[in-house]
Parts: structure tokens; C-alpha cells; sequence
């Protein structure tokens, strides 16, 4: 086995991102566990649950029963019973309670509070951080994501890590930054494993997205990625079939422009769709200067 000793500083960094990208999110446990004697013991209490007492085939007499008393006293007690997670919430009562949630926020602050409060989606449940547009509605821009990513999860912040650092420098090459736009992901918690959503989660985060960006009301959206652009635009295209093309999404009865491209995670696994996102990029742009 390779010790850390033995890495060099850029083979450690590569090592801790894999295990970040892994959801591996603490190391060391605050205090030493003993796995092994937790184990026994936790096997010691299921013997003792399935152990029954002894079957007497007839009535016991005046001077057996004080023993058999006795004996039925001694018996090691039963294993209390094992917690259970609370039932699901029905996927229709959990998009009901998320469209109320959003629909009563009046303002963006208070959106973001009946999310965090928000309990009606599992996702929630292995994530670390909720997930909330940052950034200014101002300027009437908005860009959004799919879900969270390992570090979004972990800084609490939409685009941090390696696909944070390229989408600043892909905006300043348009003259915008992160502070002056309001940055967001159509889902709010990190799925595990980074897997898709399901079609009910979906249900479910698709009240607070929309609300989002029905108070910021933006001119102009830039959804990145497949997932987004299908979120929004509907079909099963793939993200090269959606991008460079403006559309409108219907939000509370308003239609907003918007235009999809390619998600920074892309670009960096093909640098190559580089000259594609640049005329997405330039087409926003010109949008933008002609609101």
C-alpha cells in the first residue's frame, strides 16, 4: 500500500478531489469507533431477540411455578426495536407542499427559507447543503445549472470547484461576473452519486426553480447543460441539438428568453466544444445589449 508519505503534493490533491467527487466528505470520525465490539454487540442483541423460553408441555405445579417465575425473570431482555425512517411523503402531497411553499414566498429571501425549511424531498435527505440562487437579480441575468455538484455540496455555493472557476472565466470573457448575475441549479440538493433525478423529484424541485426565477424576474436565462435545457425545453434532444438557440420558457404566465450551452463539466471533459459555448456566449451577449 502506498503511503501519503510517498505522494507528492499534486498526487495528494488528485487523491483528496477523488474522494470528494466520490461524496467521501470526512476522513477521520471526531472519536475512535470500535467497529468490531459495535458489530458483537449489535449480533449478541439479535441472538438474544430470537431466543424464546422454554415451552412446558403441561401446567406447571405450585412448586414449579415460583421457578419457572424465577427463570422468566432472568431471561435477557428482548433488543428494543430497531428505529425505522419516517414513511415517504406521497410524491402528489410532496409537489402540493412544494408548489404552496414557493407559491406563498413573496420574495427571494423568502423563498430561500421555505426551501431550506422544505422537507418533502428525499434528496435532501443525503445532501449537505440547500442549495439557492446567489449573486444579484438586478441585472436581470440568470444563469442556471442542473444539480449540485461534490463541491457545490460541500461550499454550499452553485458552480464552486473547477466548474466554477471556468464558468467565471467564460462569463468575464463577456464581461459579466458571478456577483452581478444571479447563478442558480434547477435541482437544490445533490443527488447521491451525482445520479439524475428522478422524474418525482423533478416534480417536486420544479416549484421552487420556476418560482426563483419568476421573483428575480430575469430578460434573458442561460441554462447550461443537457439536463437544464431538457428541464425547461422538454424532449429527449441532446444538449448539441438545444444549444445556441433561443427560446421561451413560460414562467407564471410570462415567456423569457432563454438559450442553452454547454455545462463547464463538458467543456472540461472535451475541451474541443470550447468554439461552441463561445458562440452561445456571444449570442447571450448580443441579446443582452439589445434589452
Amino acid at each position: 500500500m502506498i503511503s501519503v508519505n510517498d505522494l507528492s503534493p499534486a498526487e495528494l490533491a488528485a487523491l483528496l478531489h477523488f474522494h470528494a467527487d466520490a461524496g467521501v466528505e470526512w476522513l477521520l470520525e471526531d472519536e475512535a469507533v470500535d467497529r468490531f465490539a459495535e458489530f458483537e454487540a449489535m449480533k449478541a442483541a439479535r441472538q438474544g431477540a430470537r431466543a424464546a423460553p422454554p415451552v412446558v408441555s403441561s401446567a406447571p405445579t405450585p412448586s414449579q411455578a415460583p421457578t419457572q417465575a424465577a427463570r422468566r425473570s432472568s431471561a435477557a431482555p428482548l433488543a428494543p426495536p430497531s428505529s425505522r425512517a419516517a414513511p415517504a411523503i406521497p410524491d402528489e402531497q410532496a409537489v402540493e407542499q412544494a408548489r404552496f411553499a414557493a407559491e406563498t414566498a413573496r420574495s427571494l429571501g423568502e423563498l430561500k427559507t421555505a426551501l431550506e425549511a422544505f422537507s418533502g424531498c428525499n434528496l435532501k435527505n443525503s445532501a449537505k447543503s440547500t442549495i439557492f440562487a446567489s449573486g444579484s437579480a438586478e441585472s436581470g441575468i440568470m444563469v442556471i445549472g442542473p444539480m449540485p455538484s461534490a463541491d457545490d455540496d460541500r461550499e454550499g455555493l452553485a458552480f464552486a470547484g473547477r466548474n466554477g472557476q471556468l464558468l467565471d472565466r467564460m462569463l468575464a470573457a463577456i464581461g459579466l461576473k458571478r456577483e452581478q448575475i444571479l447563478l442558480t441549479n434547477v435541482i437544490p440538493w445533490r443527488p447521491p452519486g451525482n445520479r439524475t433525478p428522478s422524474g418525482p423529484e423533478m416534480d417536486i424541485c420544479r416549484p421552487f426553480i420556476e418560482r426563483q426565477i419568476a421573483l428575480a424576474e430575469p430578460k434573458a436565462v442561460l441554462l447550461l447543460g443537457n439536463f437544464t435545457a431538457r428541464f425547461f425545453f422538454g424532449g429527449n434532444d441532446t444538449i448539441h441539438g438545444m444549444r445556441g438557440q433561443w427560446r421561451e420558457i413560460g414562467i407564471a404566465g410570462k415567456a423569457i428568453p432563454a438559450i442553452a450551452s454547454l455545462h463547464p463539466q463538458e467543456l472540461l471533459t472535451a475541451p474541443v466544444n470550447k468554439r461552441l459555448a463561445w458562440a452561445d456566449l456571444l449570442a447571450f451577449e448580443s441579446r443582452l445589449i439589445r434589452e
